[in-house]
């Protein structure tokens, strides 16, 4: 689990991007971890309470960087491994630690980098490159309020009836999966709601 270690600079304001792993059990409510910060109305809210990305996505942009990208190094709150983030559908919740202590998230939209993360990690544009790869992350809802510490397990306890995942989203619907998405149980933000209605639409 990672929170703000300090703002620094970005490229139009102040960023809290520089974020770091905590020892211990951190609370998490629905505005995201203890100690974190949203800078940006942009970059938070409920439904991006909890930034979510994968060590494997990670260990993609180390091998085309050429060195280490730490827990935390693209901003997010929890990394984690052995869970297919960019193949993970809008609306699939995960339970992070026990049922009884732990907290569960919901996958709401796919991360939307700025101008913010080519500053952090030092290339122009690596921004447009990050989101041409799918592998963004995922910004997630607190579902249920609990406490997180590094080694939890993650379980997804829902899968919503519909194939629209992080990388598909990034990557452009089909007419038949913007459909889908809309006829199925998922909660939408006004954001994907409205994209997918626009998609379907372009098929008529």
């Amino acid at each position: 689990m990672c929170v703000v270690h300090e703002l620094i600079d970005g490229y139009w304001h102040r960023t809290a991007i520089d974020k770091r792993p905590v020892s211990g059990s951190v609370q998490v409510d629905i505005h995201g971890p203890a100690g974190d910060q949203h800078l940006d109305a942009s970059h938070g809210g409920v439904d991006a309470a909890v930034y979510v990305y994968a060590e494997e996505d990670a260990a993609y942009f180390a091998e085309l960087l050429g060195h280490e990208v730490p827990a935390g190094w693209f901003g997010e709150n929890l990394r984690v491994r052995g869970l297919d983030v960019t193949g993970a559908l809008l609306g699939e919740r995960w339970l992070v630690g026990d049922v009884e202590t732990g907290t569960v998230l919901e996958v709401r939209k796919p991360r939307t980098p700025c101008r913010n993360l080519s500053m952090h990690v030092g290339v122009e544009g690596f921004h447009l490159d990050f989101v041409r790869t799918g592998r963004v992350g995922a910004m997630c809802r607190v579902v249920s309020v609990g406490k997180v510490e590094a080694g939890d397990s993650i379980t997804t306890v829902h899968r919503p009836s519909h194939e629209v995942s992080i990388g598909v989203l990034v990557a452009g619907m089909s007419g038949s999966q913007a459909a889908e998405l809309l006829a199925s149980d998922a909660a939408l933000t006004t954001g994907i709601r409205a994209k997918a209605r626009r998609r379907v639409q372009r098929d008529h």
